[in-house]
């Protein structure tokens, strides 16, 4: 979908600044926001891509007013109660009114580490041939889907080169709405930067994107 969430290319919103890469939490209550996210997954039940969904689908006026980790709280609360886990009334009362829902059990600390070291691989088998090679000349779709897609907006419309076949994916296009697996080739497509945001761009720029065989086109 065409959310806030997709701020690619888009102008005002000030420079992307890299922080170290063991600088994960900037306050005490965002460690506990994340446990909770990868906790009520197990009882949910929901993907991942159902959870990208979840925050990007998110009104863009609460998306930008929130950070990091408020965002990861509102989209945990939107599917624990769209998935009968919780009640809306909980949420505004703050605690618990009515008996709790039988659901799996936590993972105990060592278990869940296992899990999340090894996560959970989307690669499947190839139900035939994949349409496109390396070096071929494809153009990323005008699409405008109303639902989750991780063909970023600013690429739509543009052309690249295939760099490398990935091998078949889940495609989470589907996944997130559950419409199954339906899993499809997936290919690094490089773009020039003046391709995406025209002559002014820096001509050495240029962007990878993974995409799969649906989002793309022959040039």
């Amino acid at each position: 979908m065409n959310g806030a969430h997709d701020l690619g290319g888009a102008m005002g919103f000030g420079p992307v600044e890299p922080e170290p890469e063991d600088v994960r939490f900037h306050a005490g209550w965002e460690p506990l926001v994340l446990a909770l996210t990868l906790a009520a997954a197990r009882p949910g039940g929901w993907s991942i891509d159902e959870s990208r969904h979840a925050r990007e689908s998110l009104p863009p006026p609460v998306y930008l007013s929130l950070t990091y980790y408020e965002i990861w709280l509102a989209a945990t609360e939107k599917l624990l109660v769209a998935h009968g886990l919780v009640g809306a009334d909980e949420l505004a009362a703050g605690r618990s009114l009515r008996p709790r829902v039988e659901a799996p059990g936590p993972l105990d600390a060592d278990a869940a580490a296992r899990v999340l070291a090894t996560g959970a691989p989307t690669e499947r088998d190839a139900a035939g041939p994949p349409r496109f090679a390396p070096g071929d000349r494809v153009r990323a779709r005008v699409m405008h889907p109303r639902g989750h897609t991780r063909l970023p907006r600013y690429t739509r419309g543009r052309c690249g080169t295939v760099e490398a076949l990935r091998g078949t994916h889940v495609l989470p296009d589907a996944r997130a709405h559950g419409r199954g697996e339906c899993p499809e080739p997936l290919y690094t497509v490089v773009f020039t930067g003046t391709e995406l945001w025209g002559p002014d761009a820096d001509p050495t720029t240029t962007v990878s994107v993974d995409a799969w065989e649906s989002y793309l086109e022959p040039a």
